[in-house]
């Protein structure tokens, strides 16, 4: 243990001030005896080389942490601050939480899960690389949000803007949300669910992997959409009363059935 703590000590001299702690195993997996190694260095940054499950402790602030290798686990915890943090490489847990901001997290490099919470704003986070699932949320806005590389699920939000949301990797659910337009985004890699929503533009939208449902809209134009890559829905729209089947597939590259 001695001559770990003189490693971790050399690697934080070398590393910009910030303290490198490879394992919660270290500490017999104990967070207050962690806690009380950096309280005894003057609580620096630091960051975590490997996965941290927390579940259920009584952990209300992470304080310095900047960055956590593996997952992280903080569901069913009095949590209300990220604190420092600025990035997670696995997923991140925090249903059944208290937390309202991510703060200063910018990228979760797997699953971000964020059911049951109070959450209302995403902060300063860019990415997140697996799912993101912010049903019966009350978020209302994506703050400087660009990509998800999985499934997106905002149906029954109050969110009324995508701001800077640029790629969806799997599904993107705007079901019974208040979404007008799709803005900057230009790319969703599986279905797109619109159905029954206020929306009237498409934005930047130009590729479908899967379905795109429209169903119910009020959406007049395709605006610089380019390919679909399953079934387009236009039943009960303008555009199925303006153009028909042969003059959509001229400006959309639909690989599915067009239901009219």
């Amino acid at each position: 243990m001695k001559n770990l703590i003189k490693k971790i000590l050399k690697e934080y001299k070398e590393e910009e001030k910030i303290l490198v702690v490879p394992s919660l195993k270290y500490f017999g997996d104990d967070w207050n005896a962690l806690q009380l190694f950096l309280k005894s260095k003057g609580n620096p940054k630091w960051k975590l080389l490997d996965d941290l499950y927390l579940y259920g402790k009584p952990i209300e602030s992470l304080e310095n942490l900047q960055s956590v290798g593996g997952y992280l686990n903080l569901s069913n915890t009095p949590i209300e601050s990220l604190g420092n943090l600025q990035s997670v490489g696995g997923y991140l847990n925090l249903d059944e939480t208290s937390i309202e901001s991510l703060g200063n997290l910018q990228s979760v490099g797997g699953n971000l899960f964020l059911r049951n919470t109070q959450i209302e704003s995403l902060g300063n986070l860019i990415s997140v690389g697996g799912e993101l699932d912010l049903e019966n949320t009350p978020l209302k806005s994506l703050d400087n949000l660009q990509s998800v590389g999985g499934y997106f699920f905002l149906n029954d939000t109050s969110i009324e803007s995508l701001g800077n949301l640029q790629y969806v990797g799997g599904d993107l659910d705007l079901e019974n949300t208040t979404i007008k337009s799709l803005e900057n985004l230009q790319s969703v890699g599986g279905n797109l669910y619109l159905s029954d929503s206020p929306i009237e533009s498409l934005g930047n939208l130009q590729h479908v992997g899967g379905d795109l449902n429209l169903y119910g809209t009020s959406i007049k134009s395709l605006g610089n959409l380019q390919s679909v890559g399953e079934d387009l829905y236009l039943r009960n729209t303008p555009i199925s009363e303006k153009y028909t089947e042969e003059e959509i597939r001229q400006m959309v590259n639909v690989k599915g059935h067009i239901f009219m």
